[in-house]
């Protein structure tokens, strides 16, 4: 399988948890250890096999890179991302109050 690239809408795609991880170059074990902290969400956590929206491979990707480059333990990579996110939103809020109606 290649990997995805492009951009990944929220909801567009759904991948497995083998997927997510070739995808992004991890062990499967990171990759738990992200959903126990937070960081991505399965769609049924409950479920015997893990599927995952494309918004979650965004994140990992993300999660991997601070980890990776900062060293980033993964209760900081929650936060961090949780920032970046919010920063992102805010941005493109402030973005439609300056435009012109």
């Amino acid at each position: 399988m290649n990997s995805l690239t492009g951009t990944i809408l929220e909801e567009d795609i759904e991948l497995t948890l083998g997927e997510l991880c070739r995808n992004c170059h991890v062990e499967v074990d990171f990759v738990v250890e992200l959903v126990q902290e937070g960081v991505i969400d399965p769609l049924e956590p409950d479920a015997s096999r893990w599927a995952f929206a494309g918004h979650n491979l965004v994140r990992l990707r993300r999660a991997v890179n601070l980890h990776r480059d900062l060293g980033i333990n993964l209760a900081g990579i929650a936060l961090v991302l949780d920032l970046l996110e919010e920063s992102e939103r805010l941005k493109t809020e402030l973005a439609r109050w300056r435009s012109p109606s």
